[in-house]
């Protein structure tokens, strides 16, 4: 955790919190890596989930071209974006695990909240394909091998329900573990789907149920996929958290003892499982000390997860900070 005071404001101050800085960058960054790096643990999961994935889209494509599914194939275009998505997942977490550097002064975390909005776009442009080449099988009906489109998918629902199991645990911190953890969820769901459109050709032999079917996986793929954009986008504007509401923080540090007041609170995701804080905190009766510093910082990992907090006192309640009113940034 640091302090910092704003340029300009008494010297005293200034030098009390440069002081303070210096003293609480070891504890603070120590917090924030260990945090960090929770992602890497799931390096081996990935690389499982990335080969047996392959696997089943190999599979799925080379089955579906045999028997003509276009059901089949749209679950293995879905498979293959999981695949990159699971590699860029994967890519993200090691590189947010990278040590700062005087240019990126926050590493390369945010590259975890590029992963997800790209993997959330890329998976619905994919759907849109597969949507299209299912519409044109309603009009142009094509037979299909409905005992191998069983068979494969019923193969693809065990591999993906075995990689959705690899993520399981982490799917709460995380918003890339979050989304391959849905996506391979998701899938298993929809290689049911696939295995009860083969039974239902089998047995009436009515080819439109196959692309019904490539319309319904979509259709699931898109529910799925809308709360995964949703939240990247929002992170990467630098908005807090879903899980944080603002205005609980922010009666929290009110409600701490000699805090008069607060402005400037600003909180955003750092990466998809890192929160930041910033806040001036108005206290008269003077700097509270380093303890003051340390056990607030503590209480907002420990409620909020906020792990990387920087806090700026201000003894004067009469001061004009210039960034006292909300909308100024």
């Amino acid at each position: 955790m640091s302090l910092s005071h704003q340029d300009g404001g008494d010297a005293h101050e200034h030098r009390q919190a440069a002081a303070d800085a210096h003293s609480h960058a070891g504890a603070h960054s120590h917090k924030g890596h260990a945090h960090s790096h929770a992602p890497a643990s799931f390096g081996p999961r990935f690389v499982i989930g990335i080969a047996l994935n392959m696997l089943i889209v190999a599979l799925e494509l080379v089955y579906g071209i045999i028997s003509g599914s276009v059901a089949l194939i749209a679950d293995a275009g879905h498979n293959l974006s999981d695949v990159l998505g699971l590699g860029v997942a994967f890519a993200a977490a090691i590189l947010s695990a990278r040590a700062p550097s005087p240019r990126f002064s926050y590493g390369l975390k945010a590259t975890s909240i590029l992963a997800a909005l790209f993997n959330s776009a890329f998976l619905l442009l994919v759907v849109g394909a597969l949507s299209y080449e299912a519409i044109r099988r309603f009009f142009e009906p094509e037979p299909v091998a409905a005992k191998t489109m069983m068979i494969v998918a019923a193969m693809g629902m065990v591999i993906n329900g075995l990689t959705a199991a690899l993520f399981a645990s982490g799917r709460k911190d995380d918003l890339n573990i979050r989304g391959a953890f849905l996506h391979m969820a998701a899938d298993a769901a929809v290689s049911a789907g696939v295995i009860v459109a083969g039974l239902l050709i089998l047995l009436t032999g009515q080819l439109w149920l196959d692309p019904l079917t490539s319309l319904i996986i979509n259709a699931v793929i898109i529910a799925g996929t809308w709360s995964l954009l949703r939240e990247s986008v929002a992170m990467s504007l630098g908005a807090a958290p879903e899980r944080i509401v603002p205005a609980d923080v922010r009666g929290f540090l009110v409600g701490l003892p000699g805090v008069a007041g607060l402005h400037d609170l600003h909180i955003w995701s750092m990466s998809t499982s890192d929160t930041a804080l910033t806040c001036h905190l108005c206290m008269p009766a003077g700097h509270p000390g380093d303890e003051f510093l340390m056990k607030t910082a503590e209480r907002l990992h420990e409620r909020y997860r906020i792990g990387h907090v920087t806090l700026q006192i201000e003894t004067d309640e009469d001061t004009a900070c210039a960034l006292a009113p909300d909308e100024v940034v």
